[in-house]
C-alpha cells in the first residue's frame, strides 16, 4: 500500500533551507577570508597548513557532543544558540584585531569556527528526516548540500572582492550579520520534538549516548566503519592536500590576486552546485555502492590539477586548469555526500541519528589534522604539483580499496 509522502518544501524546511543560506555564506565568507589574511601577512604556508590542523580539532571533537545534543534537545534552539554565538565570536575578532598577535589570534577564532560548526551541523542532519519524509531523503540531503555548495561558490568570489578592495573589516562585519540575520529566521522554525528524561546527569547521559551509538555502528552496522576509514585515509591523502594547495598555488606559485583565488575556490562552489542538481535529479538512483567510483574519479581530477602546474605551463592555463579541475572534483563530492547521508539516515534508527550522523562526520575528519600540517610543510619545500600529484596517487590506490566497503553499504547490492 501506498503511504502519502511529505511534500518536500513545506514551510519549515524552506526556513531550514533559507536559514543555512545565510548562515552557510557567512560561514564560507570567512573561512575564505581568514586563511587568506594570515597567509598573505606572513607568506608561509607552514604556518597555514598548522592554522588549518588546529582549527579542525574542535571540529573533530565537538561534532560527537552535537551529536548527542542534538537526539536529546530542541534542535531548532540549537541551530538559534550556535549562530548567535558565531555573530558575537566574529564581532570579538574584530574588536581584537590589530591589538593582539594575529597568528594566534586567527588561529583561536578560527578553532571556535570549526568548532561551533561541528556541533552544529547534527543538528540540521538529524532534523531532516523529520522535515522531508523517509521517501524524500535523497533529495533533501540533495537541497542542503546544494544550500552548502552555493554558499561555498558566493562566499569566496565575493570575499575574493572585498578582501582585496576592502580589507578584512567588512568581511568580518558582512559575516556577523550573516549568522544574526539567520538566528532570528531559525527561531520561526518549528521542528518536531519530545523531551527525553534521564536519571543520571548530563555528562553521565552524554557518555550513555556516544556508547549505546558506538555499540550500534560496532555490532549491527560495522559496514560504516569501513567506509568512514575509508573516508579518512581519502581525507588525509587527498583533501587535506587540496585545502592546503590550492591558496599556496593560486597565490604564491601562479602569482594570481585574492579575488582570482576567490573564484577558483567559488568554482568548487558551483561544482558542488552542480553535483546536488545532479544528485537530486537522480534520485534513488544514486546508490552508495558507486562511492568508490566518484572517489577515483577525484583523484584522477586531482592529477590533472597537478598537471597544470608543472614547471613551463603558462600560469593563465594553470589558473583555469586548478579552477576547473576543483569544480570537477567538488561536484564529485557532493553526489558521493548525499548518497552517503542518505545511506545512513535509512539505515540508522531517528532517535540515533544525530550521534550517529556526527560519530561518522568525526571519524571521517580526524586525519585532516594531521594531513594538512603535514601538507602545508610540504609544501613550504616542495612545488604544489609534486605534492599534488603525490596526493592523487594515494588517493586512488584508497579509492580502489574502498570498492567492497561501498558495495555492502547498499542494502539493494547486497540483496541482489
Amino acid at each position: 500500500m501506498k503511504t502519502k509522502e511529505k511534500r518536500l518544501f513545506s514551510r519549515d524546511f524552506t526556513l531550514v533551507v533559507v536559514g543555512q543560506i545565510i548562515s552557510l555564506f557567512g560561514n564560507a565568507i570567512l573561512r575564505f577570508a581568514l586563511p587568506l589574511y594570515l597567509l598573505r601577512q606572513t607568506g608561509s604556508p607552514e604556518l597555514l597548513g598548522a592554522a588549518g590542523a588546529a582549527a579542525l580539532i574542535p571540529a573533530v571533537l565537538c561534532s560527537p557532543i552535537g551529536g548527542v545534543t542534538a537526539d536529546r534537545a530542541n534542535k531548532r534552539n540549537i541551530m538559534v544558540a550556535l549562530d548567535f554565538s558565531t555573530a558575537a565570536l566574529v564581532l570579538l575578532f574584530s574588536l581584537l584585531l590589530g591589538r593582539v598577535p594575529l597568528a594566534p589570534l586567527t588561529v583561536a577564532c578560527l578553532m571556535l569556527l570549526y568548532g561551533i560548526a561541528g556541533a552544529y551541523q547534527p543538528a540540521v542532519q538529524a532534523s531532516i528526516p523529520l522535515l522531508a519524509g523517509e521517501g524524500r531523503l535523497t533529495q533533501a540531503n540533495a537541497v542542503i548540500n546544494m544550500v552548502s555548495t552555493l554558499s561555498g561558490l558566493l562566499g569566496p568570489a565575493l570575499g575574493g572582492v572585498l578582501f582585496g578592495a576592502l580589507g578584512i573589516r567588512p568581511i568580518l562585519w558582512v559575516s556577523a550579520g550573516c549568522f544574526f540575520c539567520s538566528a532570528m529566521m531559525e527561531l520561526l522554525i518549528h521542528i518536531p520534538y519530545q523531551p527525553r528524561t534521564h536519571a543520571s546527569g548530563a555528562l553521565t547521559a552524554a557518555r550513555k549516548d556516544l556508547e549505546q551509538s558506538w555499540r550500534f555502528v560496532r555490532r549491527e552496522r560495522p559496514v560504516f566503519l569501513s567506509v568512514t576509514a575509508a573516508l579518512a585515509l581519502f581525507n588525509l591523502a587527498l583533501s587535506a592536500a587540496l585545502i592546503v594547495g590550492v591558496p599556496v598555488a593560486v597565490v604564491q606559485t601562479l602569482g594570481m590576486s585574492d579575488s582570482r583565488l576567490g573564484f577558483a575556490q567559488g568554482a568548487m562552489g558551483l561544482g558542488g552546485l552542480v553535483g546536488g542538481a545532479l544528485a537530486a535529479a537522480l534520485g534513488e538512483r544514486l546508490r552508495p555502492r558507486r562511492g568508490s567510483v566518484l572517489l577515483l574519479a577525484a583523484s584522477l581530477t586531482a592529477a590533472g590539477m597537478s598537471a597544470g602546474l608543472l614547471p613551463g605551463i603558462p600560469p593563465q592555463i594553470g589558473y583555469w586548469a586548478v579552477a576547473a579541475m576543483s569544480f570537477v572534483m567538488m561536484a564529485l563530492a557532493t553526489m558521493l555526500t548525499v548518497a552517503l547521508s542518505a545511506a545512513v539516515q535509512r539505515q540508522t534508527p531517528p532517535e540515533m541519528l544525530g550521534k550517529v550522523m556526527a560519530f561518522i562526520l568525526a571519524a571521517a575528519n580526524c586525519a585532516s589534522p594531521l594531513g594538512q600540517a603535514v601538507y602545508g610543510a610540504l609544501l613550504e619545500r616542495r612545488p604544489p604539483w609534486v605534492v599534488l600529484m603525490g596526493a592523487a596517487v594515494a588517493a586512488a590506490l584508497i579509492a580502489c580499496y574502498s570498492r567492497k566497503a561501498f558495495r555492502q553499504l547498499d542494502p539493494a547490492q547486497s540483496q541482489g
